[in-house]
């Protein structure tokens, strides 16, 4: 159905890169998911009433919060698609990510309200559940079913295509509800059929059960909506693929210092550093650099810059000494690589300057590791020292490592 709207509604709606295309589908999705919710709302609760299933009427308002949260996932789509202004000059794209945040959020308020409400049934007791309307209660669960089971897919296989998390949280928040939906569907069936278990309050068990299960589905959505908001690590395979772009431009011999900047879908900033041959015609150099800066805005749907690090590729004493650092490093921790390699030389001797790149688990400290450089730098050449600046991050690539 979502398909079809969008062939109908959404111009242009397979160029899923533009902004005003994914608000598009924000919109549509968010409004498709506040009318389902409402109709569930209204049906669950008449039956829940009638009868007299506290599972029922529980999960008639976990239907009602979910057409909040379309509305709030809805509006997170709007906001986002916000131009750039003066105080918000990379846009207003992390509002999607806040929708999202705001969604799983609203899945433990309704986990939190079910797991009340089924406690206190089970521990007052009251009515049996499904005495009447039982046939009812169960064809309107039934449907229920199948409608979260649709927007689980739909929703989920647009989270993909858009790189959405406000869609993700709510194909999760649909999946927990056709669960917990059949969780009270199987306690009425055994309930109404196996007359032992109609007295063990297995209506008040289930809604007990079901809300720790959305309270677990609930606290993963919040972990997963909030890290962007914190600013998380770049999926690595994402970094390697803009390196080997970078590296399959003859002339740019190494990539490092790779940054990702993520302020919210289609609104992503790259910053790498490039080597490049010093010897190099400036302007050549530098149409070759917009060149690539140019292929990974097109091909990644983001602002890139490239600054470029000159480096020496005719001196062998530079490379010898080079190759010598890096072998001492690697031999400290096989995953310390070094770049921005140069030799000042001055009257009482040389001066090796680099930077090296520590992951993240290093248990050397910065000092202790530079000690250890200088003693390398010492066994090459007794008159060198070594200069070192520290990067936390990945290591550095090259074209005769990948």
């Amino acid at each position: 159905m979502i398909r079809l709207l969008a062939k109908i509604f959404i111009k242009d709606h397979q160029n899923t890169a533009r902004i005003d295309v994914r608000s598009a589908y924000g919109v549509l999705t968010g409004s498709v998911g506040i009318a389902l919710n409402l109709l569930l709302f209204a049906a669950k609760f008449v039956a829940g009433w009638l009868a007299k299933s506290i599972s029922l009427q529980a999960d008639a308002f976990n239907n009602l919060g979910d057409a909040g949260s379309s509305i709030v996932s809805l509006l997170g789509f709007r906001l986002a698609a916000k131009k750039p202004d003066r105080d918000h000059p990379y846009g207003h794209g992390r509002f999607e990510y806040i929708a999202g945040l705001c969604v799983s959020l609203a899945i433990l308020v309704m986990a939190v309200s079910l797991f009340r409400s089924s406690l206190d049934s089970l521990i007052r007791g009251g009515s049996s559940a499904y005495a009447t309307h039982f046939w009812l209660s169960c064809a309107i669960m039934l449907g229920s079913i199948l409608i979260k089971l649709y927007l689980f897919a739909a929703n989920r296989r647009l989270s993909k295509t858009l790189d959405s998390p406000t869609m993700h949280a709510v194909s999760v928040d649909s999946v927990a509800d056709a669960i917990a939906t059949t969780a009270v569907l199987v306690c009425a069936l055994l309930s109404h059929f196996v007359p032992a278990v109609s007295r063990l309050r297995l209506d008040a068990i289930c809604g007990i059960f079901v809300s720790l299960f959305i309270l677990y589905s609930g606290v993963k959505s919040v972990q997963e909506t909030i890290s962007p908001l914190l600013g998380k690590r770049p999926d690595p395979a994402f970094v390697r693929e803009l390196t080997e772009a970078v590296l399959s431009f003859e002339g740019i011999n190494g990539v490092h210092d790779v940054i990702v900047h993520d302020y919210g879908p289609g609104r992503v900033f790259v910053s790498l550093h490039a080597e490049v041959p010093a010897h190099g015609d400036i302007r050549e150099v530098h149409d070759l650099i917009d060149s690539a800066e140019k292929y990974l805005s097109d091909t990644y749907h983001c602002t890139a810059t490239i600054h470029m690090d000159p480096i020496v590729t005719d001196d062998p004493l530079s490379i010898d000494i080079k190759d010598r650092m890096t072998q001492a490093l690697s031999e400290i921790d096989p995953r310390l690589t070094l770049h921005d390699f140069r030799i000042a030389a001055s009257p009482t001797g040389k001066t090796a300057l680099f930077d090296v790149v520590l992951p993240y688990d290093l248990k050397l400290s910065e000092d202790e590791l530079r000690a250890r450089i200088q003693q390398a730098a010492s066994q090459i050449d007794p008159d060198m020292t070594a200069i070192t600046e520290f990067d936390r991050g990945e290591p550095d690539a090259r074209k005769e490592l990948l």
